[in-house]
């Protein structure tokens, strides 16, 4: 676990403008923390060096690329095996977005996308092929109310 960096107030409010939309101009953001282009660039900087900020990426509509269905799945390792050893055959299957190291009844959560039903029954038996996997519970999507909420902090004020 790494150690926690602490912000002050003015990279919270640069991080808070750039997590609700990571294109914006660093002179809109400047203009709306009240400091100069430069100063949010260099301040931007070191949190990319310090590894605060991960990355910056493009958000894509699944619904507008075809994939339609989404699923979470629970998995439970056999006992003998490692979930060290089973999460990396996990990461290379292109349908499950995320993998969640679980306390429970089960080892894992995945967040699984595909084009149809058929397409989930496609990845759970690749799922099971893994050697160690036990089991499997999965719980289909209905609707999705939101998603990728930007992260909040201690002393970090709400997104306006």
């Amino acid at each position: 676990m790494q150690a926690n960096i602490q912000l002050d107030d003015t990279d919270a409010r640069i991080l808070t403008a750039l997590s609700a939309d990571s294109r914006r101009s660093y002179a809109d953001v400047a203009a709306e923390v009240g400091l100069s282009t430069a100063a949010v660039h260099e301040r931007v900087k070191k949190m990319l060096e310090r590894g605060v900020i991960e990355r910056f990426s493009l958000r894509v509509d699944p619904e507008r690329v075809g994939l339609h269905f989404t699923a979470f799945v629970a998995i439970r390792n056999d006992g003998g095996a490692h979930c060290r050893d089973i999460a990396p055959r996990l990461r290379e299957l292109p349908e499950v977005l995320e993998l969640h190291s679980v306390a429970g009844e089960y080892d894992f959560l995945a967040k699984v996308r595909t084009t149809h039903a058929r397409g989930l029954e496609d990845v759970l038996y690749q799922i099971k092929a893994i050697p160690g996997v036990a089991r499997t519970t999965s719980t289909v999507v209905l609707n999705t109310e939101f998603e990728e909420r930007p992260l909040r902090w201690p002393g970090s004020a709400p997104a306006a």
